[in-house]
């Protein structure tokens, strides 16, 4: 792959890049959950998180995220909110499928861990399918920690998901 030797820079998402957030995201649907410009928008909004990593100005991977407290009315996200007074809720982190190998979603989730812990968040949160399977994913949040804090059906009982939380560790200055 051409892009292996590049450079990664993991920066702060803004308005120019939600086209191509959107495209990320519609290739990748069947892991995550369709979002057209206006619900990006939305969810930037509600984001206290929101990063994409670029490699030589291509726009390779998104990470969205909400704190507690917020006015999401994600079904996965109330979940969470009902359960936990301090948490960052990781809605979506969607890689390129053309950039895939490169630990890109290593690099987002390591950037989101450091945001948690300068930030004094005690959890990371977030889901993944179980039905149907999202085995990768599964394998991909084990690495970090995340253990399995309860499971919920949606979508009139066609998928179901895993509710994942990790404790973030937090060192005294």
């Amino acid at each position: 792959m051409r892009f292996r030797d590049e450079k990664i820079l993991i920066r702060e998402a803004c308005e120019f890049d939600f086209q191509k957030i959107v495209d990320i995201n519609d290739a990748e649907v069947r892991h995550t959950s369709p979002m057209n410009i206006g619900q990006l928008h939305d969810l930037n909004r509600l984001s206290d998180y929101h990063k994409v990593a670029e490699i030589a100005g291509n726009i390779t991977a998104f990470l969205l995220a909400m704190r507690e407290n917020c006015s999401y009315r994600s079904d996965n996200y109330q979940w969470f909110s009902a359960r936990y007074a301090n948490f960052l809720y990781i809605d979506r982190i969607v890689v390129d499928a053309k950039f895939s190998g490169l630990k890109i979603g290593t690099m987002l989730y390591q950037n989101i861990f450091e945001y948690a812990r300068s930030n004094r968040i005690s959890l990371l949160t977030c889901e993944y399918n179980t039905i149907p399977p999202n085995e990768p994913s599964r394998q991909f949040h084990e690495k970090f920690g995340f253990k399995e804090v309860g499971e919920q059906w949606l979508a009139a009982r066609t998928k179901k998901v895993s509710m994942q939380a990790a404790e973030i560790e937090h060192y005294d200055d």
